[in-house]
């Protein structure tokens, strides 16, 4: 089991004590060398330590640690902060003996040249030869969402981009244009609306397509629904209307039918006026009658098919051969 953060603490409290006088004492002070370069007689503290990490370069190791001063270590220097009399300074404090001329001559060449260049980050600018434009545009509170700040009398960078700080300046009551890398104006047009090309047709086969199991198991059962629902005969359960036709039936009459029809399995006659008005007869096997409608396989079509009962004039049941 990993021990407590208070027993942790304690032991390597304990072995600190423990290998101290085993140890060399960290020391506060390096030699400054005129060939820039520094020697570290012992171990460093770290304050001291970490500082000549940033200001030198470690040269070599062993008993003694070289460091050497060089134009870009002293830049990292700068650049994480520190000034020339910042590094005058602790040169001065934590050297036995007097900083070289050459490294203090080093340290002010590289801090008079440093940040002379600027690199930043811009998502666009807006440049303009009348400087009292710009700066109308910078005192205007509209434009402090896109960001912008003054790099020269005639250039101002924005954290906007390009399509943003158009619509903004826009929205000013300004007519900025659009510029290109190379500093030409970027005529803009309007989308065009074309049609889409045309898809080729599909190519005509030269013949019927050859028959395939699916489609002649198709067929036989088209065949066989229509042979049943022209020769099925038929015994009728009411007063027929006219030769050929299916009696009307009681919608009662037509209800204990076709439950009838469910529980035995059988096919019906069914006489069935659609919402067009348009009449037909259908071969029917009813497997459900409930809610006002009656759901079967209709043999006429081959399919499941839902009709509701009020729509059904009469039934009549299959005769047997």
């Amino acid at each position: 089991p990993v021990p407590p953060p208070a027993e942790r603490a304690e032991a390597a409290e304990r072995a600190a004590r423990l290998l101290a006088p085993l140890l060399p004492e960290p020391l506060d002070h390096v030699l400054l060398q005129a060939d820039l370069t520094a020697v570290a007689p012992g171990p460093l503290q770290r304050p001291l330590a970490e500082m000549l990490d940033v200001l030198a370069d470690v040269e070599s190791k062993g008993g003694a640690t070289v460091y050497r001063f060089t134009p870009a270590s002293v830049r990292r220097a700068l650049d994480a902060g520190r000034t020339a009399a910042d590094l005058h300074a602790f040169l001065a404090e934590h050297s036995r003996t007097p900083v070289p001329q050459p490294l203090a001559y080093l340290i002010d060449d590289v801090a008079r040249r440093h940040g002379h260049l600027r690199v930043g980050a811009a998502s666009s600018y807006v440049r303009c030869d009348d400087e009292a434009l710009l700066n109308e545009i910078l005192a205007d509170k509209r434009a402090a969402a896109l960001g912008l700040r003054r790099l020269a009398p005639t250039v101002l960078a924005a954290q906007a981009d390009p399509a943003a700080l158009l619509e903004g300046l826009r929205t000013m009551g300004y007519a900025p244009a659009a510029e290109s890398a190379a500093g030409d104006v970027v005529i803009t047009r309007a989308d065009s609306h074309r049609t889409p090309p045309r898809t080729p047709p599909e190519p005509v086969p030269e013949g019927p397509p050859v028959p395939d199991d699916t489609l002649l198991s198709a067929a036989i059962r088209a065949i066989r629904a229509g042979d049943l629902a022209a020769t099925a005969p038929r015994r009728p359960s009411g007063t027929p209307q006219a030769p050929g036709e299916l009696p009307r039936t009681s919608s009662a009459e037509t209800l204990a039918t076709l439950q009838a029809a469910v529980l035995t399995g059988q096919a019906v006659w069914v006489g069935y006026v659609n919402a067009d008005g348009a009449a037909s007869q259908r071969v029917l096997a009813p497997v459900r009658v409930e809610g006002g409608y009656v759901t079967g396989f209709d043999h006429t079509a081959d399919e499941v098919r839902t009709y509701p009962l009020h729509r059904i004039t009469g039934v009549a049941e299959l005769e047997e051969d």
